[in-house]
């Protein structure tokens, strides 16, 4: 179960034509990304991926911190009118 050449040149004109030329060299770099990250994860290169521990922390939004700092009301039961 080989993968020659010719296979290989069939299924990459088959991907440009499916993608474009445009945005066949950003689908090839985040796929090798992802292997990247893959392998390092499968050698247990860290629990969270390079990315991931350089970027900034979430800041949370003026909403989510407005309904953390409210308690929740209690919810209303319905009465039953058995007259």
């Amino acid at each position: 179960m080989d993968v020659g050449p010719a296979e290989l040149m069939i299924v990459l004109l088959i991907a440009l034509l499916i993608f474009g030329g445009t945005k066949l060299p950003s689908l090839a770099r985040s796929m090798g990304q992802a292997a990247h990250e893959f392998r390092q994860g499968i050698a247990g290169g860290g629990d969270e991926p390079e990315a991931e521990s350089k970027a900034e922390p979430k800041t949370e939004s003026k909403a989510e911190l407005k309904s953390e700092s409210e308690p929740t009301p209690p919810p209303v039961e319905a009465s039953t009118d058995d007259t």
